[in-house]
């Protein structure tokens, strides 16, 4: 669906609007996502790039998740020591 415009230059003017909204939400998410201490299992997955799969095979090895009363919950710190541990 294409959208005509009355005033020259005003679909430039919003395509750039949206693009950097976009882009200030993204960069807010992934900076709350880096100084967050406990995360979820998907934001764990998403903090180290890795599907759920991936990281269930990273527990399987050894990464500690804290579980209290059903809910899982990571370390950000336990997840930048075990990477570590197996980096080389």
């Amino acid at each position: 669906m294409r959208i005509e415009y009355a005033i020259p230059g005003l679909e430039g003017e919003i395509k750039s609007i949206v693009s950097n909204a976009t882009k200030e939400s993204i960069e807010k998410y992934y900076k709350q996502l880096a100084s967050k201490e406990w995360m979820n299992i998907s934001e764990a997955c998403e903090y180290i790039g890795v599907s759920f799969n991936t990281f269930q095979k990273f527990r399987a090895m050894g990464l500690k998740v804290a579980e209290i009363d059903g809910v899982k919950r990571i370390s950000r710190k336990e997840i930048n020591h075990f990477l570590e541990s197996y980096s080389f």
